[in-house]
């Protein structure tokens, strides 16, 4: 039995208070642990992405281990192999519409463009900033602007570096996933031999809460998954008619687990579709206030909401700590952002000896 499943399992003994120089030390790591992780936070990902997955999953690999008596890194690489299998899946699913659609608006990309325009202004000129212009003008300089960005040897060489360590990136998360399900609750007993033996037990306790409410914290991410299918193939299917609703809406919702990129993706792979179909400029309106919508309700609502109850959290400090990761860390700081700071509350509600700050 690993280390922090001793801490949950043990009784619950009288525990002393906490001095002023460990209370000063505890707060002291914190800080330093956050300057930390600023200085380090373009190589995070792959470590965070790896990390929650093998958390999540751990449990279901020992439980499995436990009921069959077999060895249990069969089950941890059979893990692995049927989460690159669903990853796969949704890119062979997934990129060849994405590339269809980029192929065909990017093969007259100047064209599509003046067309899209010559929706919203019609045949018409508009006065633009003392010039009159129409859509084929507009399109022609949008283009021009585009290759004149384009043209910077630098910027194409960090677009390709981007690149570059975007694939690295994703291969080591593969590479980290597999060593951290094989390891299981190995990883935390290493984790909980670096704290000095005298702060163990209350590093225990501390982990106890906090086990407790990060897995309420994941099953509301969960809701909010099957929340955003749903929403999206209600705005997409039913209300927009638009064309491969069902696995538009799967794809909104399995990106949601990936802050900022994963919304992102989502919109532009609907938004493409959506514009191949549009008959007028109404339809790309129609588009815009739905993806509007979809992010007001789960970014606004739904998500604070579910993710504050399940964590124990007012939404209002959710959003917060949302906007305050992305801020300092990017997108490892959304993924750690209420994670982190429900570590924060567990360790102070142990300080304070205020066991209802963190409901078990």
């Amino acid at each position: 039995m690993s280390a922090p499943q001793r801490a949950m399992t043990k009784a619950e003994d009288p525990a002393p208070a906490p001095s002023r120089r460990t209370t000063f030390l505890t707060l002291a790591i914190f800080a330093g642990l956050m300057v930390v992780l600023y200085l380090i936070r373009d190589i995070l990902f792959p470590f965070v992405f790896a990390g929650v997955l093998a958390y999540v999953c751990t449990p279901l690999i020992d439980w499995l281990a436990r009921r069959t008596r077999a060895p249990r890194w069969i089950f941890a690489i059979l893990v692995l192999v049927l989460l690159m299998g669903i990853a796969a899946l949704i890119g062979w699913l997934g990129i060849p519409p994405l590339i269809k659609q980029v192929t065909h608006a990017g093969g007259n990309l100047e064209g599509s463009l003046e067309g899209m325009l010559r929706q919203f202004i019609g045949n018409g000129t508009i006065n633009l900033l003392g010039t009159p212009v129409n859509a084929r003008d507009l399109a022609h300089n949008i283009i021009q602007g585009l290759q004149h960005l384009l043209s910077n040897d630098a910027r194409v060489m960090t677009l390709l570096g981007y690149g570059f360590a975007g694939m690295f990136g994703f291969i080591l998360c593969w590479v980290l996933l597999g060593y951290l399900l094989v390891a299981g609750s190995r990883t935390g007993d290493q984790l909980f031999w670096l704290i000095p033996p005298t702060h163990r037990d209350f590093a225990h306790r501390v982990w106890r809460d906090l086990h407790n409410v990060l897995w309420r914290y994941f099953v509301g991410v969960a809701l909010v998954v099957i929340y955003a299918s749903t929403a999206a193939y209600i705005g997409l299917g039913l209300i927009l008619d638009i064309h491969h609703a069902v696995f538009l809406a799967l794809i909104s919702g399995l990106l949601e687990v990936i802050p900022v990129i994963g919304p992102f993706a989502s919109a532009t792979i609907a938004g493409l579709v959506a514009v191949q179909q549009a008959t007028s400029a109404w339809n790309i309106v129609e588009y815009i206030m739905y993806a509007v919508a979809l992010r007001v309700s789960i970014d606004e609502f739904f998500g604070p909401i579910v993710l504050g109850r399940a964590a124990y959290l007012p939404p209002v400090l959710v959003m917060f700590c949302f906007l305050a990761g992305g801020i300092l860390y990017g997108i490892v700081g959304v993924v750690i952002a209420v994670p982190f700071a429900l570590s924060i509350k567990a360790t102070l509600a142990e300080l304070y000896r205020d066991p209802e700050a963190v409901p078990h």
